[in-house]
């Protein structure tokens, strides 16, 4: 078919006629779920539903982080939901990364097993206290979780002095997460739902969905129409256009990567003010990302857009704390948009007979999308 084909109506509802299970969204949790769904049915016809030219929600756009849970973040969220909602969630984004790596294998996206660490500086002492008084507790808890007798530790001085950074006074490894390579991720699980015959369509965004009599029907933007037997959303930051009255609100992300930077001091995955700053080496180039909390109404929308408060204040950490005194470049700037509300747990439910969602991934796509999506074919398999 050539490049600069145009389907007629007829020929694309010839295409996807009798679809089983319809998924709005090709991150993460959309795959996933169409993976699963494959493999309990192979027999069923999927197709997937993108909006974009290629997947452009947040588990696809992030930072390469597998990670679940600092020390202070961890503390942030016990100062607003009970222990036992908390720990459970940490449990689900851990065994979330561990099913991931399971189902697309470590090299195929680029796994890196080298922990997490999480910095103090002078600023935040009140945070460092907490958190080093907390640990012990933190590892008793993560124990029945990672199995690890101590999955967080303090680095010693003279390591955390090698990292390079300025008034850091205290830095915590967290032993048993990691890193992936995003594009690799991206492309394996592309190629897993293709090799399972599933189909995914890109450049096509739905406008509005109605359920009947043993189907459901799809409007789409460009006036085409298809029906399926089950729809599930999977469309995180990018859900409420569809379905207002969840809880979920989209939060934007600001991201940067510098130029390469010879002779870079430090290597793994760093958080900062409880992970709502977040760097990495990429190479010898510095990744850094987040700051939304600075403006978290500004930062509430689907814009892919800049934020020049918030980009001024990633520029001035990588001043300060991250690459003090010496001369960088940043090369390109990008956004992801999170699905976030007060509430960090996913929300898998039915919202229809035939309609389900599985979104609010809580800015945790890459540890907990994976499993979201297997606990959303289960469910769809129920009906």
């Amino acid at each position: 078919m050539p490049l600069n084909y145009q389907w007629s109506h007829w020929e694309f509802d010839s295409f996807f006629r009798d679809i089983d299970y319809c998924i709005l969204g090709s991150g993460i949790v959309g795959l996933s779920t169409a993976i699963h769904l494959k493999q309990s049915r192979p027999w069923a016809n999927i197709v997937v539903l993108e909006r974009g030219v290629l997947p452009i929600g947040a588990s696809t756009r992030n930072a390469g982080f597998a990670c679940f849970g600092s020390v202070s973040e961890l503390l942030d969220d016990l100062s607003a939901a009970p222990p036992s909602e908390v720990w459970d969630l940490v449990a689900q984004r851990y065994q979330g990364l561990l099913a991931l790596r399971e189902l697309l294998g470590d090299r195929a996206i680029g796994y890196r097993a080298e922990g997490g660490f999480e910095v103090f500086s002078e600023n935040d002492q009140d945070w460092r206290m907490a958190s080093l008084d907390s640990m012990p507790e933190f590892n008793r808890s993560l124990k029945e979780i990672t199995g690890r007798e101590e999955t967080f530790a303090v680095v010693p001085s003279a390591t955390r002095q090698k990292f390079g950074f300025k008034g850091v006074t205290e830095v915590i490894h967290n032993r048993a997460e990691g890193s992936i390579n995003t594009g690799k991720m991206v492309r394996s699980f592309l190629r897993k739902a293709e090799s399972l015959d599933i189909q995914i369509l890109n450049g096509c965004e739905v406008s509005d969905f109605m359920e009947s009599t043993g189907q459901v029907d799809l409007q789409l933007t460009n006036g085409w129409e298809l029906s399926t037997r089950h729809l599930i959303v999977a469309t995180n930051g990018f859900t409420k256009r569809l379905l207002p009255d969840l809880q979920l609100l989209p939060a934007r992300n600001q991201v940067l990567i510098t130029k390469p930077i010879p002779d870079l001091a430090f290597h793994g995955c760093f958080h900062y003010d409880r992970g709502y700053f977040y760097f990495r080496n990429v190479g010898q180039r510095v990744l850094l990302g987040g700051g939304r909390h600075l403006d978290k109404t500004g930062e509430t929308t689907i814009d892919f857009g800049g934020h020049d408060v918030i980009r001024q204040a990633l520029l001035n950490l990588l001043d300060t704390l991250i690459l003090p005194g010496q001369n960088y470049e940043v090369e390109r700037w990008w956004t992801g948009i999170l699905g976030v509300s007060q509430y960090k747990r996913p929300i898998i439910r039915s919202v229809g007979q035939r309609i389900s969602v599985a979104v609010r991934m809580g800015g945790m796509g890459v540890a907990i999308g994976t499993l979201v999506g297997k606990k959303a074919a289960e469910r769809a398999l129920q009906h």
